[in-house]
Parts: structure tokens; sequence; C-alpha cells
């Protein structure tokens, strides 16, 4: 930073709070475009964030399930940079003699070796399939007018939904201002009623009607009726030449996605050994306990680590840490109104119960080969109200070297919680317990099958759209009337950002470095969700009329 304030090439002392994709996507660029010394600080000891992979007795867990896909060329070349898409057949893939998807977006490097069998570092082509478990039935996700479908729900409840969507269609939208009203303009209230309200009060442990539209908004924005039938049209007609890019297709309706081999975790690894080999430091163990500010600027982060607490000092501060913690280590340059909105904000958190089982109980109606016939889904959505378990994620599908035996079976349970709730509140073995009864219970496991269990807490997993969510804004213009100080990635801007975003703000932030200039707005308008790369020059100055403001999608 120059003295005026304005960015420079060589911004000097850089600290990073944070090692997830948006840290270290932000240490990467800057490295490879400036002089810059960058420090990351991480608390935990691991890189990744959420999108960390952890290995549980050779079984490699993925924590929520992370597709690398994304609708901006930048990332996607990016991703491609760091691990080669597989020119051979993985493991799964020869078993079945399935061939590899040639993707015409994603040609093939002779100079770099891309066999999954014999090359670590690769990123694997596999073909997406999401279900929701319902009535202790598959349904298509998105819900499709199938006659699966109609079968599973019944003729009644088939036409129940389908004069509900005609009616919401005959009449004025409700005003939305909350996620139900979001649904309901969408769907109509029946389908509303039958498939996501009670999974998503399930996610978000409040009703739909105290959420903000936001979280549709940026999750699900172009999912519709009208959009599910346009899919389904499409996939009638010839198939196009593969393409990894996808950028027609809503997000929630794409068919195939990059997976590095071992999991997510396995691309940051590879990043945070690019950034040490470029002079970057990374510092696990290592947590912001507080900022020290000099008028507007932030010279310096207290750090904690074993060794105890030290001073480190920078000329620029990005921060991922959840916004909470930022206005609370920033201590008396906080002030009280700007506190009370940060104390307000409200999270999700989450645990994954893994279990390993010899087989599933689950039948699999052999429409897709599998592997030792097992169901052949990524994750499958849990909408039965019986049960507590969320999401259900099958990691051989994800990628057959994410499990050590080929010839079991590898789950994720997902659940949702808030720390200090009766569930957040049970011991591991409580939990694990809870996972394996609720499997036996929905017919997924037998109990005789099942071999081993593990549990892995994420706090503050997902930012929320309630709590003192909607006074946001007078906490984003603080932040910005800092000199020296940016926040970046999902819980750094306290926006549901699938890891590409967070990506996308950690470039726009060295683009801007880079070039010498400042708009803040163009960062809090990185979106979520549609064709945003075409349309962030829009946003920007949309943001910009509103005094820094979200721009409005």
């Amino acid at each position: 930073m120059a003295s005026d304030g304005s960015l420079t090439t060589e911004p000097g002392h850089v600290v990073v709070i944070g090692a997830g994709p948006a840290g270290l996507t932000f240490a990467h660029e800057l490295l490879s475009r400036t002089k810059a010394k960058v420090t990351v600080l991480e608390a935990s000891d691991m890189v990744g964030g959420i999108s960390r992979t952890v290995v549980y007795k050779g079984n490699r867990i993925d924590i929520g399930g992370h597709r690398f896909f994304s609708k901006d060329d930048r990332v996607m070349a990016w991703w491609r940079d760091r691990m080669p898409v597989q020119t051979a057949p993985a493991r799964d893939d020869i078993h079945l003699g399935r061939p590899v998807d040639a993707m015409d977006d994603a040609p093939a490097d002779p100079a770099r070796p891309a066999d999954p069998e014999r090359d670590e570092a690769v990123m694997l082509v596999r073909r997406r399939l999401s279900r929701i478990y319902y009535l202790r039935k598959f349904f298509n996700y998105p819900v499709s007018l199938s006659l699966d479908t109609i079968l599973n729900l019944g003729l009644v409840r088939m036409v129940r939904i389908g004069f509900s969507y005609l009616w919401m269609r005959a009449m004025p939208p409700r005003k939305e201002r909350s996620l139900e009203d979001f649904f309901i303009n969408r769907f109509g209230v029946e389908l509303y009623q039958t498939f996501f309200r009670d999974y998503t009060e399930k996610v978000w442990g409040v009703p739909c009607r105290e959420i903000k539209p936001e979280w549709g908004a940026q999750r699900i924005k172009g999912l519709s009726i009208r959009a599910v039938l346009a899919h389904a049209i499409r996939q009638m007609l010839p198939k196009p030449k593969a393409t990894l890019s996808q950028k027609d297709v809503e997000t929630s309706l794409i068919d195939r996605f990059m997976y590095p081999r071992l999991g997510p975790g396995q691309m940051w690894e590879v990043v945070a050994d690019d950034i040490r080999r470029m002079g970057g430091g990374i510092l696990f163990g290592q947590s912001c306990e507080g900022l020290q500010f000099d008028g507007t600027r932030v010279t310096g982060v207290d750090v904690r680590g074993p060794e105890g607490t030290r001073l480190i000092e920078a000329a620029l501060v990005i921060s991922t840490m959840p916004l909470q913690h930022l206005a609370r280590a920033s201590g008396e340059a906080v002030p009280p109104d700007v506190r009370e909105i940060a104390d307000g904000l409200r999270y999700r958190d989450f645990f994954t119960v893994g279990v390993l089982v010899r087989k599933l109980a689950l039948k699999h109606d052999g429409r897709i080969p599998t592997v030792n016939d097992i169901v052949p889904d990524n994750w499958i959505y849990i909408q039965e109200p019986d049960v507590r378990v969320g999401r259900l994620q099958v990691f051989n599908n994800w990628s057959p070297y994410m499990v050590a035996d080929p010839d079991t079976v590898w789950l994720g349970m997902e659940y949702f919680a808030n720390e200090g709730d009766d569930l957040w509140s049970q011991s591991d073995e409580q939990l694990a317990d809870l996972g394996l009864r609720e499997l036996v219970k929905m017919g997924i496991v037998s109990a005789d099958d099942i071999l081993d269990r593990t549990v892995l807490r994420a706090p503050k997993a997902y930012p929320a759209y309630f709590g003192s969510y909607d006074r946001i804004d007078v906490l984003r213009r603080w932040i910005d009337g800092l000199d020296n100080l940016f926040v970046i990635g999902r819980n750094g801007m306290h926006k549901y950002n699938n890891q590409d975003h967070s990506m996308l703000c950690a470039m726009t932030l060295v683009d801007q470095i880079v070039a010498g200039t400042l708009d803040r707005s163009a960062l809090w308008a990185v979106n979520t969700e549609a064709e945003y790369h075409e349309t962030r020059k829009e946003q920007a100055q949309a943001a910009a009329a509103q005094g820094g403001a979200v721009a409005a999608s």
C-alpha cells in the first residue's frame, strides 16, 4: 500500500488470514504477479478450509461435497493448470469398461501425464447424479416430471402439485420477503411443501419464512419448473460434443464436473506447495486474536500459536475468517452499531458421520452400471422427516481412490446443527451412534454390515441469511472504510459462496492490486450463480450506485 492508501504493485508484507480456497488463491495469484512478501495464517493444521480432505484409516472424507465446476473460464483454467484432467481411465472406469470422456475445453497436454492409476495429481471427470430420498423412495434432483416421480408420489399428490403450480402462475407473484416466498413464486405451494420446506428447515434450523430470499438468489437462482422442463427437453435432443463448461446449464442441473483424485483438499495442498515454492509462508496453528490500527489503517495482526501471542506487522491484510470474528478482533476500532450487527450474524454448523460398510441394503435399479452394484449417486438428499440426517455422500462415486478397500462402501452422513444445541453438544460417540441408527432405520444399510465410523465437525460452515443479516450493509460499509483490510471468501464476506466464487473474489482483488486501482464494490458484486462472468461490470456499477451494497440479482 502506498502512503496515500492506494494500492501498489509491491504492497510490502501481506498477511492472509485463513488457508481456504479464497486465501490460498489470493496468495498464489499475488505471489505469481508481484514481489510482495506473503504470509498465510491458518488456525487448523490443514489447508483447504471446508474444502479440505480428511483421511481416516486410509478412507478420505470430503467435508460437504465439492464439485470442481465453474461457469468462469478463468477458474476452470486455473484448476486445470494446477492438476491436469484425466486422459486415461480411473479404477472404476476400468472395472466397468467405461470410456474416458474427451473434453473439448480441456485438451490433453502431452507434457503432463494424467493417468489416475499411475499419477497422483489428476483431475477426474465425474458424472454427476444426486437424488432425493423421500417416502423411502428415490426422486430425481431437481424434481422432474418423470414417470418415476408420478408413480412415487401418486396421482392425487401430483394433481395437487400441478394445480398449485398453475394457480401460482395465474396469480401476481408474491413480494419476496422470505425464502418461502422465493420458493412459492417458482414452484407453487404444494411442491414447496413437499420437497423444499422440510429439507431447507432441517438444514438451517429455522422456518423458511425467517430466512432472507437472498439465499435462494445465490444458491438456486436459475432453477424453476420452466428451467427443469427446458433441461429435460435438451436432454432428449442429440448431445453436443462433451464439454466441462456447460455455461448454458443452471448449476443445479450440470451433469459432469472435475474432481481431484484424492478429494478437494488435494487441490489446495498442490496450491500450498506452489505458494511455498514462490517464497510465501503458510503457518499452521496460528489464529488471529486481534488487529492493530492506526486510524483507518491496520498495522499488524496479533497472532496466537503454540508458542504464545506475537505481533506480525502488515502493509495489507486479507481476511477470510468469519465477519463476527473479524469485528471482535478489531476491538475498540469497531463502532458500537457495527459490533452489534457482527455479533448478531448467524451461522449453521455442520458435522459428518463417516460410516464404512461391507455393502448397502439400498437396492440399485441397475440403470447406471456401478462397481459392486452400489447406488450411483454422488450424494443423496434425505427428505425423510423421521430422521435428522440431511444428506448422504457415497464417496466411492466421487472418486474410487477415496476408499481404502474398493470392496467396501464409504459413506458420509451430513448433519446440520448450531453450536451448543442438542445435536452439537453430544459426544462424537453419541453422534456416531445416531448416524448408524438412522442408516438402519431408513433401510440404507444393515447393522451387520457396519465396519467402522468416525465424526468430523465443521463449525461456522454456512453463513446464514437471518439474524442481523438484513443490516449487514452497515458492517460492509465500515470494512470498506478501512484503507488496507479486505475481506474475501464465504465466511469472510458472509455470502453463501461456492469455492469458485470465493476464488473469483480473490482474483479480482489481485487484479486491482496489480492495476493499482481500488473498487471494493466490484469485490462485493462478484455474484453467486447466473452468468456472473458476463454481468460483473453491470453489477459493480449497480453496487457503486448503492454506496457499495451488494448488487441485486
